[in-house]
């Protein structure tokens, strides 16, 4: 992309490798981006996946929606939306489609099929590579993640598939492998959010100065935050 964030991107503080505290949270770097002018639209479609993630752990029982921090500041959403008592946005509710057909997947996993569409239709309004090749990479990450828990159950893998056309080529099995040979749960996302952390790294434009760089600095942000998250739970 044209654009370049000099200014915006040396302003930013460094990001640490996994495990390091994140040095700002998402709605900082959102109002950062705003005031510098730079692709906010990329900034909030990556932010929103966290968003969503932490939805899924509140609706789940996972998370005290109560007593969590992280609840008081998402980056996108309302609080009262990450705990289910608020509509999402239209275009997470599975109508916005590559077709034009509201999505037949219902509960969560409709959610994220409207969820990668719309990023997927922001990548290309946008002319975003980033976001493009995440969007291909979380996508074929999470399905294969989803043959694996469903040949375990018995389960019919197809039922549990998400935007399956969007998945890319580039190979997930030894995030998979990683992920199933751990030693606990907590353990496996953490190896998975290791994958990804080497996935930004290989893609983030570093030192491009472009709109692209700037949305994998939110990703990287993303993932950090959401290490601290599973750290302060294992603390628990």
């Amino acid at each position: 992309m044209g654009s370049q964030n000099y200014y915006l991107l040396t302003m930013l503080p460094a990001l640490g490798d996994p495990g390091a505290a994140p040095p700002l949270t998402p709605r900082e770097l959102r109002r950062i981006t705003a005031e510098a002018d730079g692709p906010l639209v990329l900034v909030d479609t990556v932010l929103l996946a966290d968003d969503l993630r932490l939805r899924d752990a509140v609706l789940a029982g996972e998370v005290d929606a109560t007593t969590n921090d992280a609840l008081r500041s998402p980056a996108v959403l309302g609080s009262d939306q990450l705990r289910g008592e608020a509509p999402l946005p239209a275009h997470l509710t599975g109508g916005e489609t590559d077709t034009g057909n509201a999505s037949a997947r219902t509960g969560v996993d409709a959610v994220w099929e409207a969820y990668f569409r719309h990023a997927a239709a922001t990548a290309r309004q946008t002319g975003s590579e980033f976001l493009a090749a995440w969007v291909e990479w979380e996508v074929a990450l999470r399905n294969a993640l989803a043959r694996e828990r469903t040949k375990a159950l018995e389960l019919v893998a197809e039922d549990y598939l998400v935007a399956p056309d969007l998945a890319g080529d580039e190979e997930v099995s030894e995030a998979v492998i990683a992920w199933t040979s751990a030693a606990n749960p907590l353990d496996g996302l953490r190896a998975l959010d290791r994958w990804r952390w080497h996935w930004l790294v290989a893609h983030d434009a570093y030192f491009s100065f472009a709109d692209d760089e700037v949305a994998a600095y939110a990703a990287k942000l993303s993932l950090l935050r959401r290490w601290e998250r599973l750290e302060a739970e294992k603390s628990e």
